[in-house]
């Protein structure tokens, strides 16, 4: 089916990796017979050629998905349940081949990657369990004279529009919770790392077939021209749920499209996260965690800490620390053994941190470790750490989505809250403290969906994920992530 990667991937991978459309549980070719390739960004250098879906293939995903429907919706909760958890149990005993995958197409490091399988497999055994848990409601109306009645079931055919930066993770939050909620699903991952998602769906299709299920139940679509196959399909009356994980700047575009059809929507966006530190905090804990926020993907997350808001009185303890830390991180391909940094995901990505980091320079910033592109192949940049950072600086004004970490000092509880809001983006926020009293202002007073008080790692397959403002709509996890998929029906007796 593929012809042999650059990067060694498993051959029991590569000899079936699936690089065709998914519609109607059969992989075929693009309707145009297109292909785009698929890069390693470690070397540039080719993977896969992947078929690329047209309009009229979007459309036909569509199709299938709303064919499929009336059985899928049928189908009893424990048999959608006993089904999410058999895949479940696949991606664990695959975690291998699927962290090879993850690794060859974004670049990050082997250990990383294999966290994310076992992440991105904990959703489809949360899920698994809440498909048998979708509760409605019966009681005697306040007036006495009749009885209520309201019915749950799942909302219809899904738009699922996943990034490329956890291509397992971020695909079954979204698929995982479709399924155990009845509905059927339309995949269009990443053009950059589609190879993950594709490797996951016939998973799912497999077992599909194996216990006699619709085929169209989920159908996969990567293109190099997203505008031109999601358009069709948000105008389609037949779609009904759209969710995106991606900018804020092109979320607000597929809003503007979803209106079309009063579509449901969840919307994870963009984010800007302050990493507050107080002059209570502990300091190497605060180091520590500071690390895990930034670092994770090479910063190339939308909960990497990117604002590192620090007291006056620890601003030098703490820069000294977060210097000392990264430079003990080893840059490297992600399947080099020792490395703890990947490269970003192509050249623009490297091009546009490295502009950044130049103009906060310009600016009187100060870089104490880092600062510039390692001498080797592909698409790498060091980790950095700018002290003396303007809060008006480019480096702190946008989300950065790569290993730069700049400091900006603050005075006063009120200054350091104030900064960490005054952003129109609010996903998520970490603080460091160890006075109660404050801990709990700050949930009280931060602007954002989430907030790590004395910890750098806030996802939980079993916690709601999202963000207030720019930064999105709903949530994806926990009970409320399935409450996205649903929808009710009250009857009066």
């Amino acid at each position: 089916m593929a012809s042999a990667p650059a990067f060694p991937v498993p051959a029991t991978v590569a000899a079936h990796l699936p690089t065709g459309l998914l519609i109607g549980g059969e992989w075929r070719p693009s309707s145009s017979g297109a292909t785009f390739p698929v890069h390693d960004p470690a070397t540039g250098t080719d993977l896969f050629d992947v078929a690329d879906a047209t309009p009229q293939d979007g459309l036909a995903a569509l199709t299938a998905a709303h064919e499929a429907l009336p059985a899928w919706r049928a189908v009893a909760p424990r048999d959608r349940a006993e089904l999410l958890r058999a895949v479940f149990e696949t991606v664990t005993t695959r975690t291998e081949d699927f962290a090879a995958l993850i690794t060859a197409e974004g670049g990050k490091p082997l250990a990383e990657s294999r966290a994310e399988v076992a992440y991105g497999a904990e959703y489809v055994r949360w899920y698994s369990e809440q498909a048998v848990r979708i509760n409605g409601m019966t009681r005697t109306a306040p007036s006495g004279a009749n009885r209520q009645l309201v019915l749950r079931r799942g909302v219809g055919p899904a738009l699922l529009i996943t990034p490329w930066n956890f291509p397992l993770a971020m695909a079954t939050r979204k698929i995982a919770p479709a399924l155990a909620a009845g509905c059927t699903v339309v995949i269009k991952p990443a053009g950059l790392t589609p190879l993950t998602t594709a490797y996951f769906a016939e998973v799912v299709r497999a077992e599909l077939a194996e216990r006699g299920l619709p085929p169209g139940v989920i159908n996969v679509v990567p293109t190099s021209s997203s505008g031109d196959l999601v358009g069709p399909l948000l105008a389609d009356p037949r779609l009904r749920k759209l969710s995106f994980t991606g900018s804020t700047e092109v979320g607000r575009v597929l809003l503007a499209g979803a209106a079309q059809g009063i579509l449901r929507t969840s919307m994870e966006l963009g984010g800007n996260a302050p990493f507050l530190v107080f002059e209570d905090a502990d300091i190497p804990a605060a180091v520590q965690g500071a690390v895990v926020a930034k670092m994770r993907n090479a910063g190339q997350t939308c909960v990497a800490a990117n604002r590192f808001l620090v007291h006056r009185s620890v601003v030098e303890e703490f820069s000294a620390g977060l210097t000392a830390a990264f430079e003990k991180l080893v840059t490297g391909p992600g399947s080099a053994p020792g490395t703890t940094v990947g490269p970003l995901i192509e050249a623009g990505a490297v091009d546009r941190v490295e502009e950044v980091v130049a103009q906060a320079v310009d600016d009187g910033a100060t870089v104490t470790t880092g600062g510039g592109r390692p001498a080797r192949r592909g698409h790498f940049y060091s980790p950095t750490v700018l002290t003396g950072v303007s809060p008006d600086a480019r480096a702190v004004r946008e989300e950065l989505f790569g290993p730069v970490a700049p400091v900006v000092t603050f005075d006063t509880e009120d200054e350091g809250m104030d900064l960490a809001n005054s952003t129109e983006f609010g996903l998520v926020a970490y603080a460091y403290t160890r006075d109660v009293g404050r801990a709990f202002r700050v949930a009280e007073r931060i602007e954002s969906g989430m907030l790590g008080l004395n910890r750098g790692m806030i996802s939980d397959a079993s916690a709601p994920f999202g963000g207030v403002k720019a930064s999105g709509l709903g949530r994806e996890g926990g009970e409320a992530g399935i409450e996205e998929y649903l929808e009710s029906t009250y009857v009066a007796l």
